[in-house]
């Protein structure tokens, strides 16, 4: 008995030991010896830090390297796409780059930098919906009271966005244009005004981030009517897809892929996408996003490129429809 005991500790024992090897080895030959950068668009606190402070502690501990995320915000998101298209080609520094700069900002003005040319795709990172939500003041509670409400008051339902040519902004103008109805746009410089506004009733509705109106929609300040996304919320099992809501088709998610400049070396490239695929695929990750509404998508490159080109596609046609301006 003692005998057999010993030989199953052992081998418990050498099992260990080779996956730490395994981890060691893995870390000794990523190929950059230097602290890595995880440039973040958008300030600290929002839902894009939360998910790239989570993939970066991961991250770490896989390739034994130090990895910093950085805040670099500013025009919605571009300014940090422009530092990256034109920062470090070493692989030591990639984006957690957003639909807004990558697919929607080139229908809108003119950038200092080209998506396409000047940013590599790495690997999808995570993709969520917006949930339409609306105060207890207007008295609407379901989708439909709120399209009924819009059809017999063309131009007196407002809803706020996160600034103009956001994805709150174009989810608003994408269900305008499919329910022929009028809602008034209301941009703000981000979701934080723009929930202060509508909790405080000067502005009806507002294409929010689930994890951003989680806490109001559960104190029962803001009713959920509708999400944005091709599936149910798992977090909202009871409010409906905008698309199941009598308009087949509708999709507007938010979401944000890992890119790098594109004159970062291909092999290195590739290897970035082994690792955040990685990341991305591990269980303590993938619960922690889904607790902040986001769902990891990790894929291939190729996958990541196919994808924005749709997107911008998508999004540039609604776009030239609807007259959308950056003002």
């Amino acid at each position: 008995m003692r005998q057999r005991t010993t030989s199953a500790l052992i081998a418990t024992l050498a099992l260990g030991l080779s996956g730490l090897t395994a981890l060691s080895a893995s870390a000794q030959d990523f190929p950059i010896k230097k602290p890595i950068t995880l440039l973040v668009g958008f300030a600290a606190g929002g839902a894009t830090d939360t998910a790239a402070r989570v993939i970066a502690k991961k991250l770490s501990e896989n390739i034994g390297q130090t990895v910093v995320v950085e805040n670099k915000g500013g025009a919605g998101g571009n300014i940090a796409h422009q530092y990256t298209a034109s920062g470090p080609t070493d692989g030591s520094l990639i984006l957690f780059g957003s639909v807004g700069p990558l697919t929607i900002a080139p229908h809108l003005m003119k950038l200092p930098y080209d998506p396409v040319k000047d940013l590599a795709p790495i690997t999808m990172g995570v993709n969520f919906p917006n949930v339409l939500v609306v105060g207890v003041d207007t008295k609407i509670k379901t989708f439909a009271e709120f399209v009924a409400f819009a059809k017999k008051n063309p131009g007196k339902l407002d809803f706020a966005s996160t600034g103009a040519g956001s994805a709150s902004h174009l989810a608003g103008e994408m269900l305008n244009q499919m329910a022929d109805i009028d809602t008034v746009h209301i941009p703000y410089k981000g979701g934080a005004p723009a929930l202060q506004d509508l909790l405080g009733g000067r502005v009806a509705a507002y294409y929010s981030t689930y994890a951003t109106a989680q806490p109001h929609i559960d104190s029962g300040k803001l009713i959920p009517l509708a999400s944005t996304g091709a599936q149910r919320l798992a977090s909202l099992p009871k409010v409906p897809t905008i698309a199941e809501s009598g308009y087949p088709g509708f999709a507007a998610t938010n979401w944000y892929a890992f890119v790098a400049s594109s004159k970062v070396p291909q092999p290195l490239l590739d290897r970035w996408n082994v690792e955040l695929v990685k990341v991305l695929k591990s269980p303590d990750v993938v619960a922690t996003l889904n607790k902040h509404g986001l769902t990891p998508q990790p894929g291939t490159r190729d996958e990541l490129a196919r994808y924005m080109a749709s997107e911008t596609i998508t999004w540039g046609k609604l776009i030239r429809e609807r007259k959308i301006t950056a003002q």
